[in-house]
């Protein structure tokens, strides 16, 4: 493990913080990456995960994914904890621990219908995930994102709640707004990503690209995570800074969530025999949100001072510290659970 990757959780509470303090005592910053905005994505933070997301998807060997869409385990139990069992967590938990915040509650029903596209690929990468099968996974997840989005919203804001006697909440976001979060946060990396490792292997051949190349673009992926936290927790550090206890409201449900999630899913993978690279790849996936798009989705339905809102903004803040919390578990269940070395250059491999 680098020094990069060894002092990951220090940068990463360092990025946090700064985006706090920028977002608090310089509400210029939260302003200009307000008007920063093309369809609802804040363009520096659509950038950094961008920037983020190229090296780690570079690194893919596109001629092995084949093989992942043939592993009709590993596909099926992702739609599952995904689609079905995500949200339905996601859905009990907040009326469990918000029954009285209705507000809040919809923000988090929001934030488990978004399904992670994005920043799972890096927790992925630095538990020694199967990368392959993590591209396979998030790419299903976009194709589901942007048809079954709409539906889910009405069924646990409109129809679950009335079956059951709750409160409802309505949805209104479009089919277009779900495409563009899809196209920005994975299709153009994963473009650039296939185009790299093509061209690159063509002209310089395979030893190259992944002796030479590869670890001059790596580093990258970190420096863009950080980047992109410290403009995330900027864009809404007055927010959270104000209003503390309705913070740790919301954050209780989505540590119980985020944990829960991860460890059924690494659990599924192991009682199916997927091995360890695989099952991390599944467990990541399914705790894993897609932040920016439900941030987007509340904002754009509810207003950017909502509570729906800042439910989303609390996702992220209690997300990545979690996330990052779970690679090194992650690292410690494959030696103890897997009986297997996460750093064997042979893991990921069929």
């Amino acid at each position: 493990m680098s020094t990069l990757d060894k002092w990951l959780p220090l940068w990463i509470g360092i990025a946090m913080v700064a985006g706090l303090l920028l977002g608090r005592f310089v509400p210029a910053v939260s302003e200009v990456l307000t008007r920063l905005e093309f369809g609802g994505i804040s363009t520096p933070i659509a950038l950094g995960l961008l920037v983020m997301m190229y090296p780690v998807l570079a690194k893919v060997r596109y001629d092995k994914v084949a093989a992942i869409t043939g592993d009709k385990k590993l596909l099926i139990a992702s739609l599952m904890l995904n689609w079905l069992v995500g949200p339905a967590v996601m859905f009990a938990l907040a009326w469990i621990f918000l029954p009285d915040l209705p507000e809040y509650r919809t923000g988090l029903i929001i934030v488990g219908l978004a399904r992670c596209i994005a920043m799972v690929v890096i927790w992925n990468d630095l538990a020694c995930g199967d990368s392959e099968a993590a591209a396979v996974l998030v790419a299903i997840n976009s194709v589901f994102q942007v048809v079954a989005f709409s539906f889910l919203g009405w069924f646990y804001l409109v129809a679950l709640p009335g079956w059951l006697g709750l409160d409802t909440q309505g949805l209104d976001v479009s089919v277009w707004q779900i495409a563009l979060n899809v196209l920005v946060f994975l299709g153009v990396p994963l473009i650039a990503g296939f185009a790299s490792r093509w061209i690159g292997e063509k002209r310089r051949g395979r030893a190259w690209y992944e002796g030479t190349f590869l670890p001059r673009v790596g580093p990258w992926a970190l420096y863009g995570l950080l980047f992109t936290i410290v403009l995330l927790f900027a864009l809404q550090g007055e927010a959270i800074t104000t209003s503390p206890i309705d913070v740790a409201r919301i954050a209780v449900p989505l540590l119980v969530y985020f944990g829960f999630m991860w460890f059924l899913g690494i659990a599924v993978g192991k009682s199916l025999g997927l091995g360890y690279a695989r099952s991390t790849s599944l467990a990541f996936t399914a705790a894993g949100n897609n932040f920016e798009l439900a941030i987007a989705v509340a904002i754009g339905t509810f207003g950017a001072s909502s509570g729906q809102a800042l439910a989303g903004v609390v996702g992220p803040l209690i997300e990545v510290p979690v996330l990052v919390g779970l690679v090194y578990v992650s690292l410690w269940i494959a030696r103890k659970w897997f009986r297997t070395d996460p750093y064997a250059p042979s893991l990921s491999s069929p």
